[in-house]
Protein backbone atom coordinates (compact mmCIF):
# COMPACT_ATOMS: atom_id res chain seq x y z
CA UNK A 1 0.00 0.00 0.00
CA UNK A 2 1.41 3.48 -0.97
CA UNK A 3 1.76 5.84 1.54
CA UNK A 4 2.95 9.68 1.91
CA UNK A 5 4.23 12.19 4.35
CA UNK A 6 1.62 14.56 3.25
CA UNK A 7 1.97 18.21 2.65
CA UNK A 8 -1.22 18.21 3.42
CA UNK A 9 -0.95 17.04 7.01
CA UNK A 10 1.33 20.29 7.77
CA UNK A 11 -1.24 22.61 6.16
CA UNK A 12 -1.53 24.82 9.18
CA UNK A 13 2.38 25.55 9.61
CA UNK A 14 2.64 28.79 7.57
CA UNK A 15 5.63 29.04 5.60
CA UNK A 16 6.74 32.79 6.70
CA UNK A 17 10.38 32.52 4.82
CA UNK A 18 8.93 31.16 1.31
CA UNK A 19 5.90 34.12 1.97
CA UNK A 20 8.66 36.74 2.70
CA UNK A 21 10.32 36.07 -0.67
CA UNK A 22 7.62 34.83 -3.09
CA UNK A 23 6.19 38.50 -2.17
CA UNK A 24 9.17 40.61 -2.34
CA UNK A 25 10.10 39.03 -5.96
CA UNK A 26 6.67 39.97 -7.01
CA UNK A 27 7.38 43.03 -5.80
CA UNK A 28 10.68 43.65 -7.32
CA UNK A 29 9.37 42.06 -10.32
CA UNK A 30 7.29 45.39 -11.26
CA UNK A 31 10.53 47.20 -11.36
CA UNK A 32 11.08 45.85 -14.56
CA UNK A 33 8.23 47.42 -16.64
CA UNK A 34 10.20 50.38 -15.86
CA UNK A 35 13.44 49.66 -17.36
CA UNK A 36 12.77 48.03 -20.46
CA UNK A 37 15.72 47.44 -23.26
CA UNK A 38 15.96 45.10 -25.84
CA UNK A 39 19.04 43.58 -23.74
CA UNK A 40 17.23 43.43 -21.05
CA UNK A 41 14.17 41.25 -22.64
CA UNK A 42 17.34 39.28 -23.96
CA UNK A 43 18.13 38.71 -20.36
CA UNK A 44 14.75 37.49 -19.41
CA UNK A 45 14.49 35.27 -22.51
CA UNK A 46 17.73 33.28 -22.34
CA UNK A 47 17.49 32.84 -18.45
CA UNK A 48 13.65 31.93 -18.95
CA UNK A 49 14.97 29.24 -21.70
CA UNK A 50 17.82 28.15 -19.79
CA UNK A 51 15.38 27.60 -15.99
CA UNK A 52 12.51 26.73 -17.56
CA UNK A 53 12.98 24.48 -20.37
CA UNK A 54 16.75 23.29 -20.02
CA UNK A 55 16.21 22.95 -16.37
CA UNK A 56 12.47 22.44 -15.23
CA UNK A 57 11.01 20.98 -18.38
CA UNK A 58 13.58 18.38 -18.97
CA UNK A 59 16.16 18.33 -16.18
CA UNK A 60 14.02 18.36 -13.08
CA UNK A 61 10.92 16.81 -15.08
CA UNK A 62 11.84 14.43 -17.88
CA UNK A 63 15.09 13.58 -16.87
CA UNK A 64 15.23 12.92 -13.07
CA UNK A 65 11.63 12.92 -11.92
CA UNK A 66 10.64 10.15 -14.61
CA UNK A 67 13.53 8.93 -16.26
CA UNK A 68 12.66 9.06 -19.69
CA UNK A 69 15.98 9.18 -21.03
CA UNK A 70 19.50 9.08 -20.61
CA UNK A 71 22.40 11.64 -20.77
CA UNK A 72 26.14 11.70 -19.63
CA UNK A 73 26.44 12.63 -16.25
CA UNK A 74 28.00 15.69 -16.29
CA UNK A 75 25.25 17.02 -18.57
CA UNK A 76 23.06 15.85 -16.01
CA UNK A 77 24.29 18.34 -13.28
CA UNK A 78 24.43 21.27 -15.83
CA UNK A 79 20.53 20.58 -16.19
CA UNK A 80 19.87 19.98 -12.68
CA UNK A 81 22.00 23.05 -11.90
CA UNK A 82 19.97 25.04 -14.45
CA UNK A 83 17.22 23.92 -13.01
CA UNK A 84 17.98 25.71 -9.28
CA UNK A 85 18.12 28.65 -11.58
CA UNK A 86 13.66 28.78 -11.36
CA UNK A 87 14.31 28.61 -7.64
CA UNK A 88 11.63 25.69 -7.14
CA UNK A 89 13.75 24.03 -4.69
CA UNK A 90 16.10 21.58 -4.90
CA UNK A 91 16.29 18.44 -7.62
CA UNK A 92 15.64 16.06 -4.90
CA UNK A 93 12.63 18.10 -2.94
CA UNK A 94 11.38 18.64 -6.57
CA UNK A 95 11.85 14.98 -7.72
CA UNK A 96 10.18 14.10 -4.48
CA UNK A 97 7.37 16.13 -4.54
CA UNK A 98 6.66 15.81 -8.15
CA UNK A 99 6.73 11.83 -7.85
CA UNK A 100 4.24 12.42 -4.68
CA UNK A 101 1.85 14.06 -6.77
CA UNK A 102 1.71 11.38 -9.54
CA UNK A 103 2.02 8.79 -6.72
CA UNK A 104 -1.89 10.45 -5.19
CA UNK A 105 -2.69 12.55 -8.36
CA UNK A 106 -6.09 14.50 -7.17
CA UNK A 107 -6.24 12.42 -3.97
CA UNK A 108 -6.10 13.43 -0.14
CA UNK A 109 -2.28 13.38 -0.13
CA UNK A 110 -1.45 15.26 -3.85
CA UNK A 111 0.54 18.19 -2.67
CA UNK A 112 -1.27 20.79 -5.32
CA UNK A 113 -4.58 18.80 -6.67
CA UNK A 114 -7.15 21.68 -7.59
CA UNK A 115 -10.07 19.24 -5.44
CA UNK A 116 -8.29 21.38 -2.70
CA UNK A 117 -9.12 24.28 -4.41
CA UNK A 118 -7.73 26.36 -7.12
CA UNK A 119 -5.59 29.21 -5.10
CA UNK A 120 -4.48 26.05 -3.67
CA UNK A 121 -2.92 24.42 -6.34
CA UNK A 122 -1.66 27.14 -8.19
CA UNK A 123 -0.04 29.04 -5.35
CA UNK A 124 -1.13 28.21 -1.77
CA UNK A 125 0.06 24.96 -1.19
CA UNK A 126 4.02 26.83 -1.48
CA UNK A 127 3.07 28.74 1.73
CA UNK A 128 2.22 25.89 4.19
CA UNK A 129 3.38 22.54 5.25
CA UNK A 130 6.47 21.28 4.22
CA UNK A 131 5.89 22.63 0.36
CA UNK A 132 9.02 21.65 -1.88
CA UNK A 133 11.10 21.84 0.89
CA UNK A 134 11.39 17.99 1.87
CA UNK A 135 12.62 16.37 4.79
CA UNK A 136 15.55 13.77 4.55
CA UNK A 137 13.02 11.13 5.32
CA UNK A 138 10.47 11.83 2.23
CA UNK A 139 13.50 12.64 -0.18
CA UNK A 140 14.81 8.58 0.73
CA UNK A 141 11.63 7.33 0.01
CA UNK A 142 10.61 8.88 -3.21
CA UNK A 143 13.66 9.48 -5.28
CA UNK A 144 16.04 7.03 -3.74
CA UNK A 145 17.97 6.69 -7.01
CA UNK A 146 19.28 10.04 -6.26
CA UNK A 147 19.27 10.59 -2.73
CA UNK A 148 23.17 9.30 -2.51
CA UNK A 149 24.38 11.26 -5.27
CA UNK A 150 26.84 14.45 -3.55
CA UNK A 151 26.63 16.66 -6.48
CA UNK A 152 22.65 16.36 -6.66
CA UNK A 153 22.61 16.80 -2.49
CA UNK A 154 25.17 19.98 -2.77
CA UNK A 155 22.53 21.47 -5.72
CA UNK A 156 19.92 20.67 -3.49
CA UNK A 157 20.83 22.52 0.41
CA UNK A 158 22.13 25.51 -1.90
CA UNK A 159 19.91 25.55 -5.07
CA UNK A 160 19.74 29.76 -4.34
CA UNK A 161 23.15 30.18 -5.09
CA UNK A 162 23.41 30.23 -8.70
CA UNK A 163 20.40 32.86 -8.74
CA UNK A 164 22.67 34.86 -6.40
CA UNK A 165 25.65 34.25 -8.50
CA UNK A 166 23.88 35.42 -12.04
CA UNK A 167 22.17 38.33 -10.23
CA UNK A 168 25.32 39.59 -9.45
CA UNK A 169 26.63 39.00 -12.98
CA UNK A 170 23.35 40.81 -14.46
CA UNK A 171 24.29 43.51 -12.11
CA UNK A 172 27.56 44.33 -13.29
CA UNK A 173 26.74 43.51 -16.67
CA UNK A 174 23.15 45.73 -17.53
CA UNK A 175 22.44 47.30 -13.79
CA UNK A 176 19.87 47.47 -12.33
CA UNK A 177 17.10 46.91 -15.14
CA UNK A 178 18.79 43.48 -16.07
CA UNK A 179 18.47 42.19 -12.57
CA UNK A 180 14.63 43.12 -12.39
CA UNK A 181 14.72 41.20 -15.69
CA UNK A 182 16.45 38.53 -15.73
CA UNK A 183 15.99 37.73 -11.85
CA UNK A 184 12.45 38.87 -10.57
CA UNK A 185 10.43 38.66 -13.61
CA UNK A 186 11.63 35.91 -15.39
CA UNK A 187 11.44 34.05 -11.82
CA UNK A 188 7.92 35.16 -10.91
CA UNK A 189 6.91 34.44 -14.31
CA UNK A 190 8.16 31.03 -14.44
CA UNK A 191 6.80 30.27 -11.11
CA UNK A 192 3.39 30.98 -12.54
CA UNK A 193 3.90 29.16 -15.65
CA UNK A 194 5.24 26.03 -13.89
CA UNK A 195 1.82 26.68 -11.30
CA UNK A 196 -0.20 26.71 -14.44
CA UNK A 197 0.51 22.98 -14.66
CA UNK A 198 -0.81 22.12 -11.18
CA UNK A 199 -3.84 24.02 -11.83
CA UNK A 200 -5.05 24.88 -14.90
CA UNK A 201 -4.13 21.75 -16.43
CA UNK A 202 -5.98 19.82 -13.81
CA UNK A 203 -9.22 22.25 -14.29
CA UNK A 204 -9.36 23.15 -17.97
CA UNK A 205 -8.72 21.17 -21.19
CA UNK A 206 -9.31 18.18 -23.42
CA UNK A 207 -8.93 14.76 -22.55
CA UNK A 208 -7.27 12.55 -25.12
CA UNK A 209 -6.95 9.34 -22.37
CA UNK A 210 -9.20 8.19 -19.55
CA UNK A 211 -7.22 8.44 -16.58
CA UNK A 212 -8.23 8.13 -13.12
CA UNK A 213 -6.90 12.06 -12.21
CA UNK A 214 -8.09 15.08 -13.81
CA UNK A 215 -5.42 15.61 -15.95
CA UNK A 216 -6.32 17.69 -19.07
CA UNK A 217 -4.43 18.87 -22.30
CA UNK A 218 -4.22 22.59 -22.45
CA UNK A 219 -2.60 24.25 -25.54
CA UNK A 220 -2.52 27.79 -23.93
CA UNK A 221 0.09 26.26 -20.53
CA UNK A 222 2.19 24.10 -23.59
CA UNK A 223 3.43 27.34 -25.14
CA UNK A 224 4.13 28.99 -22.25
CA UNK A 225 5.95 26.00 -20.22
CA UNK A 226 7.85 24.75 -23.39
CA UNK A 227 5.51 21.90 -23.87
CA UNK A 228 4.67 20.64 -20.24
CA UNK A 229 0.93 21.48 -20.71
CA UNK A 230 -0.10 18.59 -22.73
CA UNK A 231 -0.92 17.08 -18.94
CA UNK A 232 -3.19 14.53 -19.79
CA UNK A 233 -0.99 12.97 -22.35
CA UNK A 234 2.00 12.76 -19.43
CA UNK A 235 -0.17 11.29 -16.87
CA UNK A 236 -1.20 8.47 -19.23
CA UNK A 237 2.14 7.64 -19.79
CA UNK A 238 4.60 9.54 -16.76
CA UNK A 239 7.49 7.89 -18.25
CA UNK A 240 7.19 9.13 -22.06
CA UNK A 241 9.42 11.84 -22.96
CA UNK A 242 7.15 13.02 -25.46
CA UNK A 243 4.01 15.12 -23.75
CA UNK A 244 3.01 16.70 -26.92
CA UNK A 245 1.57 13.08 -28.97
CA UNK A 246 -0.67 15.42 -32.06
CA UNK A 247 1.52 17.43 -35.42
CA UNK A 248 -0.57 20.09 -33.55
CA UNK A 249 0.49 19.55 -29.90
CA UNK A 250 3.86 21.49 -30.00
CA UNK A 251 6.22 20.27 -27.56
CA UNK A 252 9.63 22.68 -27.04
CA UNK A 253 11.26 20.06 -24.87
CA UNK A 254 10.55 17.13 -27.02
CA UNK A 255 12.04 18.76 -29.90
CA UNK A 256 15.26 19.73 -27.97
CA UNK A 257 15.61 16.34 -26.92
CA UNK A 258 15.45 14.97 -30.15
CA UNK A 259 18.31 17.30 -30.73
CA UNK A 260 20.30 16.27 -27.98
CA UNK A 261 20.05 12.39 -29.32
CA UNK A 262 20.68 13.51 -33.04
CA UNK A 263 24.10 15.06 -31.66
CA UNK A 264 24.88 11.79 -29.02
CA UNK A 265 23.97 13.40 -25.96
CA UNK A 266 20.84 11.62 -24.94
CA UNK A 267 20.04 8.03 -25.31
CA UNK A 268 17.25 5.27 -24.31
CA UNK A 269 14.65 7.51 -24.98
CA UNK A 270 11.39 6.28 -23.77
CA UNK A 271 8.24 7.97 -25.72
CA UNK A 272 4.53 7.22 -26.36
CA UNK A 273 3.75 6.86 -29.87
CA UNK A 274 -0.05 6.68 -30.71
CA UNK A 275 0.39 5.42 -34.13
CA UNK A 276 2.47 2.59 -32.95
CA UNK A 277 -0.15 2.12 -30.53
CA UNK A 278 -3.31 1.80 -32.73
CA UNK A 279 -0.77 -0.16 -34.97
CA UNK A 280 -0.45 -3.05 -32.24
CA UNK A 281 -4.11 -2.80 -31.32
CA UNK A 282 -5.05 -3.57 -34.77
CA UNK A 283 -2.54 -6.42 -35.30
CA UNK A 284 -4.35 -7.72 -31.71
CA UNK A 285 -8.09 -7.36 -33.20
CA UNK A 286 -6.93 -9.42 -36.17
CA UNK A 287 -5.68 -11.82 -34.73
CA UNK A 288 -8.71 -12.52 -32.32
CA UNK A 289 -10.95 -12.04 -35.39
CA UNK A 290 -8.42 -14.51 -37.36
CA UNK A 291 -8.75 -17.12 -34.65
CA UNK A 292 -12.68 -16.86 -34.76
Amino acid sequence: MRTAISNRAGADSLNLTTLFFVVVFHVLAVGAFFTFSWQNLGAFLVLWWVSGSLGIGLGYHRLLTHRGFKVPKWLEYTLSLFGTLALQSGPLSWVSTHRIHHAFTDQENDPHSPRHGTYWAHIGWIFRGTSQNQTEETMRRYCPDMIDDNVHRVLNRFYWVPTVVVGVALLAIGGVGMLFWGIFLRTVMGWHFTWLVNSATHLWGSRRFETRDDSRNNGLVAALSWGEGWHNNHHAHPRSARHGLAWYEIDINWIQLRLLEMVGLARDIYAYDTKKQKERKQVKLDAVTDAA
